[in-house]
């Protein structure tokens, strides 16, 4: 008789971070969400979307970051300890747990799907509702993390920490993307701002000492957006991807088959918005990630529809539209040139030809006064928000918003 032992798991393990070096997993429960199907999706949803056809290195996923993202956490719990403010065993838990499943609710290529397959639903939402999925799974272990995660815990700190204008996701993902794009200028010293961090009066506040760390986080975050975030490549493929979807929809719906994975096609032949994204749907989506969509594509540049093929080809074959961005808005007679231009070219609708020719606008506000202050604590207890404490004049421009206006076109041929 052959006895089937299963092997006891070490639920401490450690991950070795190219930016933060080694990163401990602190308990068992973290351990067992990480490990979880749900979570390891993650490892296939791209950062950065379709970042990697600007910058070669832009490769790193989701599942990195929502491991950095967990590891500052600690480093400012253990910072705020240190400092006498009191944080339970319990607490620290959900901190933990809200941002490594902060991101979790993200599509294929993070943002193309909200813009696409569904409607009416944000990915915050979704991963609220992957966080009550395991909540109920793990016996109730992720209340006080899904209450802080809603911004409704009544320790308002904790829930600034998760989500803030100078949290750990913001921490984490400049320093990280910033290393993998190999642009320098968004490198932030995301240490030093944690150590100075503090809390008074129940509110996140950063001292004296990190003025100038703060200044160097929202230049390099401003940086950051217009030099990748918002490079026109980048905006232009991820533009093309969403039309993409939106054309397959389009097809799938008129009755079109589109060979693609099951899971995707559940989302291109039904309407999916926030009233009726059950937990049926809920499971459908956990199937989905990057590598449905790009088989799917390199499928579809094959098929006979003029739109799908041209679109998924520019992708695939990194030969994307033309793009110009003004500081003023698009002339209209400008966009109806090109897309004359295109439908007496290829003979086809003005319908068709919107998905080639198109116009928008781009927003950069790194400081958003109206919302939470960044907020300086002096030492004689008096509280400044960083633009007034701050010598550094450029600040009061960077909490404007800049808007830029785009306008895309095929090249001569395609």
């Amino acid at each position: 008789m052959i006895l089937n032992i299963l092997p006891i798991k070490n639920k401490l393990k450690i991950f070795n971070d190219p930016i933060y070096g080694f990163i401990t997993i602190p308990n068992s429960l973290i351990f067992d969400l990480i490990e979880h199907k749900y979570f390891q999706r993650l490892r296939r949803i791209t950062q950065m979307g379709l970042s990697y056809l600007v910058y070669p290195g832009a490769h790193h996923t989701r599942f990195h970051h929502a491991l950095g993202s967990m590891h500052l956490m600690q480093q400012a719990i253990n910072v705020l300890r240190f400092k006498g403010v009191s944080i339970a065993e319990d607490e620290e838990n959900g901190l933990l747990i809200a941002i490594l499943l902060h991101d979790i609710g993200h599509g294929p290529f993070s943002h193309a799907m909200e813009h696409s397959l569904v409607t009416d639903i944000t990915h915050e939402e979704i991963s609220l509702y992957f966080m009550e999925a395991l909540n109920e799974e793990f016996n109730g272990s992720l209340t006080l993390a899904i209450s802080i995660f809603k911004g409704k815990y009544s320790r308002k700190f904790m829930c600034q920490l998760i989500s803030s204008q100078l949290d750990m996701d913001r921490a984490d993902y400049l320093k990280r993307d910033s290393f993998y794009t190999g642009v320098a200028e968004g490198n932030i010293n995301s240490e030093r701002l944690i150590t100075m961090l503090n809390v008074v009066d129940d509110h996140l506040v950063i001292e004296e000492k990190g003025i100038y760390s703060v200044e160097k986080f929202l230049i390099a975050r401003r940086f950051m957006y217009w030099q990748v975030y918002l490079h026109k490549t980048g905006l232009v493929a991820e533009q093309l991807l969403t039309r993409i979807l939106k054309r397959a929809k389009e097809l799938v719906l008129d009755g079109e088959e589109l060979s693609c994975s099951d899971a995707l096609n559940h989302f291109l032949s039904l309407e999916i918005n926030k009233s009726n994204f059950e937990d049926s749907t809920l499971q459908v989506f956990a199937k989905l990630d990057d590598y449905d969509i790009i088989s799917a594509i390199k499928e579809w540049q094959y098929h006979n529809d003029f739109v799908l093929s041209n679109l998924c080809d520019m992708i695939i074959n990194r030969d994307l539209l033309r793009i110009q961005i003004k500081n003023k808005s698009i002339k209209v007679s400008e966009l109806v040139e090109h897309k004359h231009d295109l439908m007496n070219r290829y003979k086809i609708s003005e319908l068709e030809a919107d998905y080639f020719v198109f116009q928008g606008k781009i927003t950069n506000q790194a400081y958003q006064q109206k919302k939470e202050n960044i907020d300086v604590l002096y030492k004689n207890g008096k509280i400044k928000d960083i633009v007034k404490a701050s010598d550094q004049l450029n600040l009061k421009a960077l909490s404007k918003p800049v808007t830029k206006h785009y306008m895309c076109y095929p090249k001569e041929r395609m």
